[in-house]
């Protein structure tokens, strides 16, 4: 039972009250004698608040009933209600309960949630060298402060959802008013109103159940820790959704593009960030087709060898008893075993057992003639550019990509290869995130949506929002605004 619960009678479930860590107390107001109770439970609010600014104010000012405490109790947002059948959920979220002897059938709720969120720090997974510093906490009322301070315009709206029947977990749906398209927050809105589960812990349970096609590998919504990034997907006419307990963001509706560009790249200049990416793109290929056609070659095609290489290849392999299929699935098996064990491993030792487990296993492998060192060195490289992915959930696509391409390749060589890139791109051409295409603007093409796709052009060549969003304002900035500053520069070096 909860610390003296046999003096008072609170509208509240007889479950509630055998809750230990459920406080019910009853006290006498000094000048008055009308008595009050206080409920609430002690590990969701901040009891240095009660003890210092309510207790002491309801004890000692003059106040005979309840619609008085607002002028005796130094505090904003006190609510006032009738319905005992609402004070259970208010409870349950941190609020303090307020019942007056002299006011049967009304009740008072405090908002003295405790602090106890994780302060704000440096981004862990798209950490950046230039750019802002801070990252989502699993706070709602923070992140949406860290929104907000980036956006203060009347025309930024959030709506709050409940979901979860065990957890009620509290989702906001974030968007522009007059710029994001009414069909692409009514449908991720509808969506997460329709989700029918028990308990919602993380945003990533949304990404999972309000998908386009939940049994593709490919991520359909865009994740991330950035509050700098939201807010520029919002400006282009987007929705984001935050999720209370999860530090990071939804962004929707995106394409493919989106998750092999870093938000570095727009705090470098357009030359540079353009490069970065190509660099980024060839990678994740490289990544990806350089196991599957070195199984391919060897297997099928060996008129394709370079001469020069032939020897080398011939001398690498003279010793290992396993067909290359056998060979590079023991290698990719292996390093993914010292991923995951780097990953699930405390930091430190994580560090050490990646880095001298992969040096120990793979000079073992080849001395052992398990394996040749040319393989060695492509797995090696490809596992490297799969980390080039800036985000987590893509690269965990590419490396389980390389295994489908990998066993075609073992049976019918590059024309294996051709086929299983022919299955991705129809899948990539039939999906849909949040009913738009995903592979836009490569197809449907739309020329207009390159300039920040491959390479990135500059800002003032970005004055239209994407066509794929069908914004209700897709002018970003006056051109003609844009000259005059170009003209003024031309002068001043004139």
């Amino acid at each position: 039972m909860g610390r003296n619960a046999s003096q008072v009678e609170v509208p509240l479930p007889e479950i509630i009250l055998r809750s230990n860590d459920f406080v019910q107390q009853e006290y006498s107001n000094r000048k008055t004698g009308v008595k009050f109770h206080l409920s609430y439970f002690s590990t969701l609010v901040d009891e240095k608040v009660i003890q210092q600014d309510i207790l002491p104010s309801l004890l000692e000012r003059h106040f005979e009933f309840i619609d008085d405490v607002t002028a005796v109790v130094p505090m904003t947002g006190i609510e006032f209600l009738n319905d005992p059948d609402k004070l259970e959920e208010k409870v349950l979220r941190g609020y303090l309960l307020l019942t007056v002897s002299s006011d049967p059938g009304k009740f008072a709720l405090f908002e003295t949630k405790g602090a106890n969120a994780r302060a704000i720090a440096q981004p862990e997974v798209e950490f950046s060298v230039i750019g802002p510093k801070e990252a989502f906490v699993e706070s709602l009322a923070t992140n949406t402060n860290l929104i907000r301070k980036r956006l203060p315009i009347k025309e930024l709206v959030a709506e709050e959802i409940i979901i979860g029947r065990l957890t009620k977990t509290k989702v906001s749906v974030f968007h522009i008013e007059g710029i994001t398209d009414a069909d692409n927050v009514k449908t991720i809105t509808e969506r997460i109103k329709a989700i029918d589960f028990d308990a919602v812990i993380d945003s990533s349970y949304i990404v999972q159940l309000i998908s386009d096609n939940r049994y593709s590998p490919f991520p359909q919504l865009l994740d991330t820790e950035r509050p700098d990034r939201v807010a520029a997907i919002l400006a282009e006419g987007k929705v984001a959704v935050l999720v209370d307990g999860s530090p990071h963001a939804l962004i929707g509706p995106t394409t493919l593009s989106e998750f092999f560009s870093s938000f570095d790249d727009y705090f470098l200049n357009w030359v540079v960030a353009s490069f970065f990416r190509v660099i980024r793109l060839l990678s994740i290929i490289f990544s990806v087709l350089i196991t599957p056609i070195y199984v391919a070659v060897l297997t099928f095609h060996y008129e394709l060898i370079p001469k020069d290489l032939l020897t080398t290849l011939v001398s690498s392999r003279r010793l290992i008893p396993l067909p290359p299929i056998l060979e590079a699935l023991f290698l990719e098996l292996t390093i993914e075993l010292l991923r995951e064990a780097g990953a699930r491993l405390p930091t430190k030792v994580g560090q050490t057992i990646g880095i001298v487990g992969g040096i120990v296993i793979g000079t073992a492998s080849v001395d052992a003639g398990l394996t040749s060192n040319v393989l060695l060195i492509f797995v090696a490289l490809a596992g490297l550019a799969s980390f080039t992915t800036p985000v987590y959930k893509m690269g965990n696509t590419i490396r389980l990509l390389r295994f489908p391409f990998l066993l075609f390749a073992s049976v019918w060589g590059l024309l294996g290869i051709a086929f299983c890139l022919c299955i991705l791109l129809t899948h990539l051409i039939r999906l849909t995130s949040m009913n738009r295409p995903f592979l836009e603007p490569f197809y449907p093409p739309r020329m207009k949506d390159n300039k920040d796709t491959l390479i990135r052009l500059p800002f003032s060549a970005q004055k239209t929002r994407p066509l794929f969003l069908r914004t209700k304002n897709p002018i970003r900035f006056n051109p003609k605004k844009m000259k005059q500053l170009e003209d003024m520069d031309d002068d001043i070096d004139d």
